[in-house]
């Protein structure tokens, strides 16, 4: 068996009095994209930020790319790319200088920083705005940005949180078209997270619920109704809750 690009293993997470996550197990291929589906709360942001080492469990072990997540150095680190809520911005530089400022903290040479720098602008269809200062982006295009200053450095290892947040309906097939194609032909791992169901079925190889830090399963995304199938889920769960206290 191959390792997992990523791998939780009964985690939980607690906030004062509040259980972020409870025994959650997550494992993401290569080459396969998992997406985290969950109303707001439910853990999906916890999650990705203990698998990237922001935070630490309480219990329960994390692995990215075959190494505790504690234990990662720089030889890993430099293997992941991530896009956690807000895209980071400096609202003087340009499209161009932030991609290209990216690769360079991924201590790539300059050559290849400018090859992957063109490269991201055009696979993201970001040509047009290349020169524009990103303190005038749209809301939109910051997101997409956001994208492209995570994997400019072609990680392994993908984890976005609503990458398809603000994105209009074409910024978002090209989103899905990229994640597809990183995970296709680069056998990129990639963990999204998104409220958008009937998007991620489209775009996902498994789809994970979570919902009050647990996680309740998987749906299918080839399924007839995946929208029918979270919330009867969720209903199922809550009603479970609801019985036992």
């Amino acid at each position: 068996m191959t390792c997992p690009a990523l791998a939780a293993r009964a985690v939980s997470r607690r906030f004062g009095q509040e259980q972020a996550l409870l025994d959650v197990d997550l494992r993401v291929e290569p080459g396969e994209i998992v997406a985290l589906v969950g109303l707001n709360g439910a853990g999906k942001s916890t999650l990705m930020r203990l698998l990237l080492g922001m935070l630490h469990a309480d219990t329960g072990s994390v692995e990215i790319l075959g190494r505790p997540v504690r234990g990662a150095g720089p030889a890993v680190w430099s293997r992941v790319g991530h896009l956690i809520e807000t895209p980071p911005r400096y609202r003087e530089l340009t499209v161009r200088e932030s991609i290209y400022s990216a690769a360079r903290l991924q201590a790539l040479d300059r050559s290849t920083t400018e090859r992957l720098t063109a490269e991201t602008i055009t696979l993201l269809e970001l040509d047009h705005w290349r020169d524009r200062r990103t303190g005038a982006l749209s809301l939109g295009n910051r997101q997409r940005l956001g994208i492209a200053t995570a994997v400019v450095h072609r990680p392994d290892v993908l984890v976005l949180d609503e990458p398809s947040n603000t994105l209009d309906p074409l910024g978002v097939l090209r989103v899905r078209g990229f994640l597809r194609a990183r995970a296709t032909e680069q056998r990129t791992a990639v963990l999204v997270s998104s409220h958008h169901l009937d998007e991620v079925a489209r775009m996902a190889d498994r789809i994970m619920v979570l919902h009050r830090g647990r996680a309740l399963g998987e749906l299918d995304p080839a399924g007839a109704d995946v929208e029918r199938a979270f919330f009867a889920r969720v209903l199922e769960a809550d009603r479970h809750r609801a019985a036992v206290r």
